[in-house]
């Protein structure tokens, strides 16, 4: 007697075209912030330049720092050293912390209001698994990624009890019931209840017991 092949997560539906996808980690975003270290950097020394009512040309004469390196400084596309960034200080008679403050006054903050939440489909999505992106903040001073996920299942979900991923994962119950599986564990979950685990090992709805079903999951991991 034959066997049917156990599902993978490729084997889910196609992803639909007009809801954003991400190739490769289920649970990994690969839009990163724009802002930066060296990008807050630069700003910092185009301000002080321009305070001082200097061109890149004069700066150059001042430090003996090439044009060129002046630019990609203050455009955040090179790393200056411990060493430039005192030849710097000096020129500008400013404290070499001075060129990091914006880096470290400007953290990151998303609001996202009732209904504005993303809706993303992603290979490995199992059919009927809804799933709003929260918000995500991929570069931050921490070194760690969180990523936050409401979670909506109903009667059209498939169970799947098979993913794996990256990070640690918080799940808590908004809604319905579930039973999901961690490893060789079963857990039943209902509305205020939460659980905790390694993503590592195998874990996924294995029991829809009372639908709609909705749930926060929270990821984190490092940052890659």
């Amino acid at each position: 007697m034959s066997t049917s092949p156990t599902p993978s997560e490729d084997d889910a539906p196609a992803i639909a075209k007009a809801k954003p996808a991400f190739d490769q980690d289920p649970h990994r975003v690969r839009e990163l912030s724009e802002r930066n270290l060296e990008m807050a950097i630069g700003r910092a020394v185009r301000s002080f330049r321009r305070q001082q009512n200097m061109t890149v040309a004069d700066l150059a004469g001042v430090t003996g720092l090439s044009i060129g390196m002046l630019s990609k400084i203050e455009n955040g596309i090179t790393s200056p050293s411990l060493t430039t960034l005192q030849i710097l200080s000096h020129a500008f008679s400013t404290p070499i912390t001075s060129f990091f403050r914006g880096f470290e006054e400007r953290r990151e903050v998303q609001h996202v209001k009732a209904g504005e939440h993303i809706e993303i489909e992603r290979r490995g999505t199992r059919a009927g698994h809804q799933y709003n992106l929260l918000g995500h903040i991929g570069s931050n001073s921490s070194g760690v990624v969180v990523e936050p996920y409401l979670i909506t299942l109903t009667a059209q979900s498939d169970v799947f009890p098979t993913f794996q991923h990256d990070g640690i994962e918080l799940l808590y119950m908004l809604e319905g019931e579930v039973t999901y599986r961690h490893g060789d564990q079963l857990f039943p979950l209902k509305p205020g209840d939460s659980l905790f685990f390694d993503a590592d090992a195998q874990h996924g709805p294995e029991i829809l017991d009372k639908l709609p079903a909705r749930y926060l999951s929270v990821i984190s991991y490092p940052q890659p």
